[in-house]
């Protein structure tokens, strides 16, 4: 069974930087496209990045050259680099993976998913 952990949220001011951590056992990572969705309180889920088995990466226009999704499949490990951060980037973040390949950004093509970590931006 895959299970997928994420670390990382904080509380930060505009501007700054914060990076999530997503951690995947049971199941090799270099076989695993992942994913990072956010839900803000009173919206829907929104897709924000996905790198795939292969390493081709997406990202939604909202965060594109903000933020900056890697992979080490030696670890386990994906990070998402998030810079520049905006109070409306406020929201949980969730980690999940599907095999090999993205499905665009969109929060429902995944298999498996996290219990989410909460960063909120604000001054």
């Amino acid at each position: 069974q895959v299970q997928v952990v994420e670390s990382g949220g904080g509380l930060v001011q505009p501007g700054e930087s914060l990076k999530l951590s997503c951690v995947v056992s049971g199941f090799s990572l270099d076989s695993l496209a992942i994913g990072w969705y956010r839900q803000a309180p009173g919206k829907e889920r929104e897709g924000v990045s996905c790198i795939a088995s292969h390493g081709s990466i997406y990202y939604a226009d909202s965060v594109q050259g903000r933020f900056t999704i890697s992979r080490d499949n030696a670890k386990n490990t994906v990070e998402l680099l998030m810079d520049n951060l905006k109070p409306e980037d406020t929201a949980v973040y969730y980690c999940a993976a599907r095999e090999y390949y993205c499905i665009g950004v969109g929060p429902q093509n995944y298999d498996y998913r996290g219990q989410g970590t909460q960063v909120t931006v604000s001054s």
